[in-house]
């Protein structure tokens, strides 16, 4: 009988080793699918990159709207999030902000106030739920 207690303990410990031994601060989430290329007019791309453009005109200090002049390029990582990488080229538009809702925008013509940037987005979704996060932002003068 004692020698059943004994493996029961034993048993009883292994998984508390287990547990023990994970680190917390490697509570990474892991990458089921690498980026890969995906088309600029899938749908959630576009959801993306139209948040992503919100969430730039918000925090920018421009007095104008900018507007995606072109995409570049987009890409697909798949984590527990569906993360899109979103490569763009943006303008600055003739439009002050706030911008109403009924408001049509051009790319700015006027050589003074004419700019254009590169800008990469990283963002997370879950389309289905309607959420999105802008995980990076980076722009650059084109």
């Amino acid at each position: 009988m004692p020698r059943c207690r004994w493996l029961s303990l034993i048993l009883l410990t292994i998984p508390l080793a287990l547990v023990a031994r994970k680190d917390p601060k490697k509570n990474e989430t892991g990458v089921l699918r690498k980026l890969k290329p995906v088309n600029a007019s899938n749908a959630n791309v576009k959801q993306c990159l139209w948040f992503a453009m919100q969430e730039y005109n918000k925090e920018s200090e421009d007095k104008y709207v900018f507007l995606v002049v072109k995409t570049l390029q987009a890409q697909l990582q798949v984590t527990n999030l569906l993360e899109y990488l979103i490569d763009v080229e943006i303008a600055r538009s003739d439009c002050r902000k706030p911008l109403s809702t009924n408001e049509i925008c051009a790319i700015q013509e006027n050589s003074k106030l004419k700019k254009k940037l590169s800008c990469s987005f990283l963002v997370g979704a879950l389309p289905w739920n309607g959420e999105f996060t802008v995980m990076e932002k980076k722009c650059e003068d084109a």
